[in-house]
């Protein structure tokens, strides 16, 4: 089916496919597993499970503010959905006036890709209202309500290599082919995570885990209370595998989109109908690369392995189909061929935590300064002042030992179609990373830590924060003795 979402952001236009029905599992029965001693690989003052966007800066942020780092990844690469996912079109990093407000770690990574690694406006063109301006950059993902902003698209293979080798330069223990299985909780504190391998079980013991899986697995598996409420036919709520095509000119591509809108209909229209599944595609960081985000499918569950096959079974079969149709009939894909299909699904959602502070959409008109502010968000439209994060999103209402950062924050339905993307998780990875950090060295709970301390330790670390914001270099109150934002 064709839905339109309208958001405050922009207007998303995208083909979403509902979930085919299926018979039920069966009840197969169950068995009991021995209970048995395990090893513990190793310990460590801070661990952080899954190396996205948001583990990766935790890790590193911890680190640099002197702790003991371990970090847990399943796969063979860090950089999660920015690189194994192929989500290599960066939402925005600059406001709407063009100010850079998702620095910190981020500006890190841009300061050291090679120039051949990233493509986007120059620095000196953000927040432009110039009408060609805007018209070239809308094409090229980088141009939303008239305005030109910096949202660039990466090499994901330079950005993988980065990615390990800061965590790495900064004595992490970077442990790969490793998947988090249970959180070891003891007196309502999370102590360390048992985790598969080819070696088998394990366990690591830790003075703060930072649960960076994306979907909650560690908090949720622990006890602590999350939201998972989602609007079904959204596009934020939708799942899709990515890939790219290569030996393409995206450059004549644009000029067809762009100049014989009637001509694109047809061709839009004709895509839908032979493929079913159907994708328009975004420019990357290379002229004769095609970015395909995947036909969003909604219905399935992030946390159900047999939904999960199914939208990477759907997702392959249409890489191909589309392929065909693009040869056929896309001015600039004459000569295309499948390059890659991303290692890893796209999720956008499958639980939020609830914590003792929150992102709203109440607060959005307002932009005031949270006194536990440890980062800020561009708006999701003109409209809207920037968005301050608080701290108290990260930490459970209840749970101690361990704080959560990127897609599963503390934030209601509203603001999550901005706080999952991936310069938001490399905000509050790095709040995770240094609050942590600084918990792992006062031996306190997350909860109690002098949230000043953490405000100067991010501004130290390049992160934006405002003047104005009450906590900042006063030794604002920990969230826990606050007011709950939610």
């Amino acid at each position: 089916m064709k839905t339109v979402v309208r958001t405050d952001e922009r207007i998303l236009s995208s083909d979403i496919f509902d979930r085919d029905s299926r018979v039920k599992r069966p009840d197969h029965g169950s068995w009991a597993e021995p209970g048995k001693s395990i090893p513990v690989y190793h310990r460590c003052g801070v661990l952080v499970v899954g190396g996205g966007p948001s583990g990766t800066a935790a890790a590193a942020a911890a680190a640099r503010a002197g702790a003991d780092v371990a970090l847990l990844e399943r796969y063979n690469h860090l950089g999660g959905l920015s690189t194994g996912g192929l989500v290599i079109w960066i939402d925005r990093m600059t406001d709407w006036e063009g100010k850079l407000v998702i620095r910190g770690f981020a500006e890190e990574l841009f300061d050291r890709l090679p120039a051949d690694a990233i493509a986007g406006p120059s620095p000196a063109d953000w927040g432009s209202q110039d009408t060609a301006k805007a018209a070239h950059w809308s094409q090229r993902t980088a141009a939303y309500h008239g305005v030109v902003t910096w949202s660039p698209t990466i090499d994901p293979e330079r950005l993988k290599l980065l990615s390990q080798e800061i965590v790495l330069e900064r004595k992490v223990k970077l442990i790969y082919h490793s998947w988090a299985a249970i959180p070891i909780v003891q007196d309502g504190a999370v102590k360390g995570v048992v985790f598969e391998s080819k070696e088998g079980r394990m366990a690591i013991m830790a003075d703060v885990v930072v649960d960076a899986t994306g979907d909650g697995d560690l908090f949720a598996r622990a006890g602590a209370d999350y939201m998972n409420d989602i609007e079904e036919a959204d596009v934020h709520h939708c799942m899709n595998t990515s890939w790219l095509f290569g030996g393409v000119d995206m450059n004549r591509w644009i000029e067809f989109k762009a100049g014989q809108p009637e001509a694109f209909t047809a061709f839009m229209a004709g895509g839908r109908e032979q493929c079913g599944l159907f994708e328009r595609p975004f420019v990357s960081w290379r002229n004769d690369v095609a970015l395909f985000m995947g036909p969003r499918q909604s219905g399935y569950s992030a946390l159900d392995v047999d939904d999960l096959t199914a939208v990477e079974v759907r997702s392959h079969r249409a890489m191909a189909a589309h392929l065909d149709y693009f040869r056929a009939h896309a001015p600039g894909f004459e000569n295309a061929y499948l390059m890659l299909s991303a290692p890893q699904i796209g999720v956008r959602h499958a639980r939020r935590l609830s914590g003792v502070g929150s992102v709203l959409r109440s607060q959005w008109p307002d932009g005031v300064p949270l006194a536990d502010e440890i980062g800020v968000s561009p708006a999701v439209s003109p409209k809207f002042p920037n968005i301050s994060i608080p701290y108290g999103a990260l930490v459970p209402q209840k749970l101690d030992g361990l704080l959560a950062c990127g897609r599963h924050i503390s934030c209601d339905r509203n603001s999550h179609g901005f706080m999952r993307e991936i310069p938001q998780c490399w905000i509050t990875g790095q709040a995770a990373g240094v609050a942590a950090a600084l918990a792992s060295r006062g031996g306190i709970a997350p909860r109690f830590i002098d949230v000043g301390a953490l405000q100067s330790e991010l501004l130290a670390q390049g992160v934006y924060l405002r003047a104005g914001a009450p906590g900042i270099g006063q030794g604002a109150a920990s969230p826990a003795t606050a007011e709950a934002g939610a």
